[in-house]
């Protein structure tokens, strides 16, 4: 297998991820959630990455039996990739007031859903490498 960068997320509301059939049909490219496989491709490249891995898009969730084969396989998945990358969507790295105060992102870091979601617990913890992005693609850290 040759070396690839993976994509820890949560999904967005039913349809607005881009799923295995969108990329087979041609489709997805106006979707909410193809904004995270651009930032993917896009970052793996600039990591020099060739490849990229993102559940949503890459398990084609009409199939039971693959996406029972899929959920056991994961942790693996996450292991040998040579980067996750972790897309935060509801964490801005757009400053902001609120009331009067220039708000940063470090807070809404802290209290972004993907550290509230069990899935993404073997997404941290099995990469050798964890990087977390902003929905505007700022690198927050590793």
């Amino acid at each position: 297998i040759p070396p690839y960068a993976i994509l820890s997320h949560t999904w967005g509301a039913d349809g607005d991820e881009v799923t295995f059939e969108d990329l087979n049909n041609g489709a997805g490219m106006d979707k909410p959630g193809y904004e995270k496989i651009r930032f993917c491709a896009e970052q793996a490249r600039q990591d020099g990455l060739e490849y990229f891995w993102i559940d949503s898009c890459c398990i084609n969730q009409e199939d039971k039996a693959e996406l029972s084969k899929a959920i056991n396989s994961m942790f693996r998945w996450y292991r040998n990739a040579d980067r996750c990358y972790v897309y935060l969507s509801d964490v801005s790295t757009a400053k902001r007031k609120v009331n009067g105060d220039v708000c940063e992102w470090e807070a809404a870091f802290r209290r972004s859903r993907w550290f509230t979601r069990g899935w993404t617990l073997q997404e941290l913890l099995a990469p050798r490498v964890v990087e977390f992005f902003s929905r505007q693609r700022r690198r927050l850290g590793d």
